[in-house]
C-alpha cells in the first residue's frame, strides 16, 4: 500500500492533477487516512467543514440553486487561485471527493505557470490573510484563528521534481518585499495579468462519485461555472507541504523536457515581426 502511496504522490508532482472515476467504496474516513499519509492535514480558518465532530479538518465546498454564481463575486485574477499561500507550509497534495455534480460542467481548470511569466529569481512576496478574514466576518462566517501573513518565494522549486513555477495567488499577494511600492504595484499588476490570462489549461471532468488528487503549490486552479441551477458537492483533505522554497538550479518542466528529448524550446515572448491578418 505504502509503496501505491509514494507512486501516487510521484504522479501527482508530475502531472499535478490524477483523476479516479467510481469512487462509491471511497468515504471521508479513507480520504483522511490518504491524506494523513502524506502529512499533516491543514484545517482551514474560514471556510464550511462537516457537522460532524472531528473533522476540522475536511473543507466542504457547495453550491446549490440559490448560491450565488461565483462570477458575480470575483474578477477572473481572484477566480484562479492556489490554496492558503498565506500559510507558512501552505498544503500540496490535496485530494477533493465530488459527492454530487452537475450532469456538465462544474469541474476544474488547472493551470501551470512555469515558462513565460519572466520574473527575476530571488524576489519574494507577503501573503496576508487578511482579506479572507474580513470577507467571512462581514459575512457573519465564522474566522477560527486569526489571519497572518507570511513571506514566500515567487518562483517555487518543487522538492519532487526539481521544477520552478510562478507562486503567487491575486487574493493573498500584497507586496513583494525586495523593490519599492510604485515597483511592486507594477509586478503586482503585471502577476494578476499572468494568472487570469495564461492559456496553459489542463480541465478536469467531474462525474460523481469521483476523486481528484492535486499538487496545489506549482498551479493556479479554478472551478468552471455556469452550471446552475445544479448542485456541485465536495468535500476537500489537504496535507501542509514543506516551506516553499527557490532553488537556483531548478528549471521549468520545459526546458528539462525539451532537453531530454532534444526538443528546441519555443519563443513565446510575442516579439518577433508579423504581418497581423486576424
Amino acid at each position: 500500500m505504502d509503496d501505491q502511496r509514494n507512486d501516487l504522490a510521484r504522479l501527482i508532482a508530475t502531472r499535478r492533477v490524477v483523476f479516479f472515476r467510481d469512487q462509491d467504496d471511497f468515504d471521508i474516513e479513507a480520504q483522511r487516512d490518504l491524506g494523513r499519509y502524506f502529512g499533516t492535514l491543514h484545517r482551514h480558518a474560514t471556510t464550511a467543514m462537516p457537522k460532524k465532530a472531528r473533522l476540522e479538518d475536511v473543507h466542504v465546498v457547495y453550491t446549490g440553486h440559490n448560491s450565488v454564481d461565483q462570477r458575480a463575486l470575483f474578477s477572473p485574477r481572484f477566480l484562479w487561485h492556489s490554496d492558503v499561500t498565506y500559510e507558512v507550509q501552505p498544503p500540496s497534495y490535496t485530494s477533493l471527493m465530488v459527492l454530487t455534480g452537475p450532469p456538465r460542467g462544474g469541474g476544474e481548470g488547472g493551470k501551470d505557470i512555469t515558462t513565460h511569466a519572466n520574473i527575476p529569481e530571488g524576489l519574494t512576496a507577503l501573503n496576508s490573510a487578511d482579506m479572507q478574514a474580513d470577507g467571512s466576518r462581514a459575512a457573519g462566517r465564522p474566522v477560527r484563528r486569526e489571519p497572518i501573513t507570511t513571506e514566500h518565494p515567487l518562483i517555487l522549486t518543487n522538492p519532487v521534481t526539481g521544477w520552478n513555477s510562478l507562486f503567487f495567488n491575486p487574493g493573498f499577494g500584497t507586496k513583494i518585499v525586495e523593490v519599492p511600492n510604485l515597483e511592486s504595484d507594477a509586478i503586482i499588476s503585471y502577476l494578476n495579468s499572468v494568472v487570469a490570462t495564461t492559456t496553459l489549461l489542463r480541465i478536469t471532468l467531474y462525474l460523481s462519485p469521483a476523486q481528484t488528487n492535486s499538487d496545489l503549490k506549482p498551479k493556479n486552479h479554478t472551478a468552471s461555472y455556469g452550471f446552475a441551477p445544479h448542485r456541485r458537492h465536495a468535500v476537500r483533505v489537504a496535507c501542509h507541504a514543506e516551506r516553499p522554497s527557490f532553488d537556483p538550479l531548478g528549471k521549468s518542466q520545459e526546458e528539462e523536457l525539451a532537453a531530454k528529448y532534444n526538443i528546441p524550446l519555443v519563443n513565446k515572448d510575442g516579439s518577433l515581426p508579423s504581418n497581423y491578418n486576424d
